[in-house]
């Protein structure tokens, strides 16, 4: 599927719940969200529909989100229902890694690809801080599940924070030289939460330079380039170094994915408050063309850029009501 710009869109986030176990000061408020009734979320059934609909039009990847994706009840099954859709190359899921160490095994049974583990601190006292409460162990003892289990490769997405974190960089990359894991340092977004933290905004660009000056790193071609990082291999090490710049460095003109949430709605770009309903469509008895529609008038409606840098958006959803 091409859109007006010329990108090819095969990639699709499915955020399968708006729950959460943490409650991360970027992220969500502290004291939570106002969550969506049993009957607004999308059930497995629906998520598989939308999954088959989708991957009919020429999607290859799907990434499983949440809000805490681990906290949805199902979601073992409904990996093994999307797994088994002809024509989908990858399914992956993005997750805080509390619940993997249980969950795990299952998932790979179940047929799952691959694993990204949001860490921002490896100090367990920051970790609770951040978190509201969360246990940074569980998370750690999650990351050698998925190294044992080959769900490769394990990424670990580090939303930098200035003055809270910035201390540990060297920390995550010692990190990647002793396992076979891949950092990806992210810049703070200003969307939801993100936006009240503008004083915590870290460019990237300085941080790579220095690191490369640091390390040697040099450019990777160790994991296959289907995301947004400007990858770095580690001299001596196992894993690779990522730089994710969504506000300094766009990489809009190659975005090609989409991203449904968990209330049944297309958004073509993080950035914007724009969606396309879904679940009403689903739910009036629609088809699969119908549905295929309907991803075709988000995919038409796919603006050619965001404007994060300008620290204003129109963005309306927090993001663990978007997925990420």
């Amino acid at each position: 599927m091409r859109d007006q710009f010329a990108r090819n869109i095969d990639y699709l986030r499915l955020s399968v719940t708006d729950r959460c176990n943490l409650r991360c000061l970027y992220c969500m408020p502290e004291e939570g969200v106002s969550l969506k009734k049993h009957e607004e979320i999308l059930t497995l059934e629906e998520l598989h529909l939308i999954s088959q609909a989708a991957v009919s039009m020429g999607i290859k990847k799907i990434r499983l989100t949440g809000g805490e994706p681990l906290v949805r009840k199902g979601i073992v099954d409904l990996v093994a229902m999307i797994k088994g859709i002809s024509g989908l190359e990858e399914l992956s899921l993005t997750t805080n890694g509390t619940l993997l160490k249980s969950l795990g095994p299952a998932l790979k049974k179940a047929g799952l690809d691959r694993i990204n583990i949001s860490l921002d601190t490896l100090d367990a006292q920051k970790y609770q801080q951040i978190t509201r409460g969360g246990d940074v162990n569980q998370v750690l003892d999650g990351i050698d599940v998925a190294l044992e289990l080959g769900l490769e490769p394990v990424k670990i997405n580090c939303v930098l924070v200035d003055g809270f974190n910035n201390d540990e960089i060297h920390k995550f990359v010692l990190l990647a030289e002793g396992k076979p894991l891949h950092i990806r340092f992210i810049e703070l977004m200003p969307i939801g939460e993100g936006q009240k933290k503008q004083d915590g905004y870290l460019p990237l660009e300085p941080l790579k330079k220095q690191l490369i000056e640091a390390y040697g790193l040099l450019p990777s071609s160790k994991v296959k380039a289907n995301g947004p990082a400007d990858q770095f291999v580690l001299p001596g090490g196992k894993g690779t170094i990522g730089f994710i710049g969504a506000v300094t460095n766009h990489f809009c003109h190659k975005c090609n994915r989409l991203r449904v949430t968990a209330d049944g709605k297309i958004k073509p770009c993080l950035d914007s408050g724009f969606e396309v309903d879904l679940i009403g469509v689903l739910r009036g008895k629609g088809s699969q063309k119908a549905l295929r529609d309907v991803f075709l008038e988000a995919i038409n409606a796919k603006p050619s850029g965001h404007n994060m840098n300008l620290w204003e958006y129109g963005q309306n959803r927090l993001m663990s009501q978007i997925g990420g």
